[in-house]
């Protein structure tokens, strides 16, 4: 057995002195007779062949290369060549064929590049088998995750989905969110099915858009749907709401109300095709309704009015549109159809035309005793007398919340509000926006001790021209200085000393924490006065100053936030 480098120079000195195979002039040096002839008739048949064959024996070398090594006969031994270091099979083999071709006389240089070649090559395996090394730890130190990361949905208790989903619910609603989760997987589709969650719905908008006509297969699939919910998720329906329907309104109040034994509120908002075949379902299986909101809707007045005569005693709250129609109901509370209402709220949209309200409020008073919020939103009552002659000894003794809101103006004088608070010591909110014949004075005289909010700003200047500066400011907030929390004056045309006396009175009360809003929009308020209230209310974190007018240009602004407002008084000081 021979090293290579021997066997290389060997056949390096043959094949250029002959053109013939090195491999023969090996074995002709001793030997049998019949060997050497054997092997050049060998040779000689492979010399005519045409270039086909030629190519044909080289790719043998090539496979005999794959094997790791190249075996060469000779007369008493054999030459072996091996080419294991080589990482990649057979290429290197035919490249030292062709350079040892091509440059035969720089020998050395030819082994130096071989012996470089082997190096680098040996170096390459190190590298190659590193990565592999590393992909398995990683993979095993990944594959107890992934287990984890897929099942934790699945892994987690049932009463633990139903509270996270509950928090969803409480901010957007039952639907779509529970109708989506429940396609999620089984335990999902268990947690969003619990009548729990299903306690307040509010359906809107169905299949198609507003004010667009309903297929007959559309309108089909969305009774199904309903039946299939009332059947299946409204066991403990509590609110119902309904929005935006114009179609199948009738058939969706008559399902909820044969379904749902524990319904309380019913609110059908811009909705149309309202009969009097709902309300009597209505009565005849919703016992504990308590609740009805029909603002916005289209609906038969006979028929809620005949469910108010023999069920009116269970209604507490009732909401409804001011139109030519809907008045009857408020003469239908005023005879006492509703002894128990709690919650009487009269509004109508802003650009309505007819917003005169007739309304008997010593009928009312003596009809409804246990009222406590009474709102006529964007209307303008106008109090009628009672024929009889017979005044309200009682009043509203329970009322905490009176708004007479308007966006235009109003008719309402002291007299007036004086007539619907003779009594009501425990009002907090009093909302007076637009009404503008109501002064100090008569503020001053009502009955209630313990008002919290008084919201008495004007947005208006289409109507009524601009009135004279008024008086009187500060007798309001000497009045409850001690209780006010919000204070709404937009637009009120004080005099500069009254403001003054106002905020003082406010500033000097005990209770300094009270006071947490302040809207002094468009009044004139001064420096001097703004820096006594904003220096010693340290609850407030609302302050309205835009338009105005006698506070420099970088002051005049609304500031949120008690850091906000600290800021404020540095830059008036």
């Amino acid at each position: 057995m021979m090293n290579s480098p021997e066997a290389e120079s060997s056949t390096h000195s043959e094949s250029n002195d002959k053109a013939a195979p090195s491999t023969s002039n090996v074995s002709g040096q001793e030997g049998n007779g019949p060997k050497s002839e054997k092997s050049p008739l060998k040779r000689k048949s492979a010399g005519p062949k045409n270039a086909k064959t030629q190519k044909h024996k080289k790719a043998r070398v090539s496979r005999s290369a794959q094997l790791g090594y190249t075996v060469h006969q000779g007369e008493d031994m054999l030459l072996v060549i091996s080419n294991a270091s080589s990482q990649y099979d057979g290429s290197v083999w035919k490249t030292q064929k062709r350079r040892i071709k091509k440059k035969t006389v720089v020998k050395g240089k030819v082994k130096s590049t071989q012996v470089k070649k082997l190096k680098t090559v040996r170096a390459k395996p190190k590298p190659a088998h590193n990565p592999v090394t590393k992909t398995e730890e990683d993979t095993a130190a990944f594959v107890p995750q992934k287990p984890v990361d897929h099942r934790w949905g699945q892994s987690l208790p049932e009463e633990v989905l139903v509270n996270i989903f509950n928090m969803v619910v409480i901010q957007d609603g039952a639907v779509p969110f529970l109708c989506r989760v429940g396609r999620v997987c089984r335990l999902w589709n268990a947690a969003a099915s619990s009548p729990v969650l299903w306690r307040k719905v509010c359906v809107s908008h169905c299949w198609i858009a507003s004010g667009k006509k309903q297929l007959p297969k559309t309108e089909k699939k969305i009774k199904e749907t309903f039946d299939w919910l009332a059947q299946n998720r409204f066991s403990q329906l509590r609110d119902f709401s309904l929005c935006h329907w114009s179609k199948n309104a009738n058939y969706a109040v008559e399902v909820v109300s044969q379904s749902c034994p524990h319904l309380r509120s019913l609110k059908l908002s811009y909705c149309t095709g309202l009969t009097a075949g709902a309300f009597q379902i209505l009565g005849q299986h919703s016992s504990s309704l308590q609740s009805i909101n029909l603002q916005y809707s289209e609906f038969q007045v006979e028929g809620l009015l005949e469910y108010l005569e023999n069920h009116g005693r269970q209604i507490k709250q009732i909401l409804f549109t001011h139109a030519l129609k809907n008045d009857r109901l408020l003469a239908a509370l005023s005879r006492g159809c509703c002894p128990d209402l709690e919650l009487l709220e009269v509004n109508t949209k802003l650009d309505s035309k007819n917003c005169e309200l007739s309304i008997c409020i010593h009928a009312l008073q003596m009809a409804c005793p246990k009222l406590k919020t009474f709102r006529m939103l964007n209307v303008r009552p106008l109090h009628k007398t009672v024929r009889s002659g017979a005044d309200s000894t009682s009043g509203f003794p329970l009322l905490e919340e009176l708004c007479i809101a308007t966006t235009s103006y109003s008719y309402m004088t002291d007299k007036d509000l004086l007539d619907i608070l003779f009594s009501s010591t425990r009002l907090r909110v009093l909302d007076l926006r637009g009404c503008s014949r109501i002064t100090p004075p008569g503020l001053a005289t009502l009955p209630c001790p313990e008002l919290e909010c008084l919201f008495w700003g004007q947005y208006f200047s289409s109507h009524i021209g601009l009135p004279s500066p008024k008086k009187g400011l500060h007798m309001v907030t000497q009045k409850w200085s001690q209780t006010l929390q919000q204070l709404d004056i937009a637009n009120q045309l004080f005099s500069e000393e009254d403001l003054e006396i106002a905020m003082r009175n406010l500033a000097e009360a005990t209770e300094v924490d009270k006071l947490r809003s302040l809207n002094l929009s468009g009044t004139r308020i001064t420096p001097p006065a703004l820096r006594s209230v904003v220096g010693q209310m340290t609850a407030l974190n609302y302050l309205n100053l835009s338009s105005c007018r006698y506070l420099p240009r970088g002051v005049k602004r609304i500031y949120r936030g008690q850091e906000d407002i600290r800021q404020l008084l540095d830059k008036l000081e």
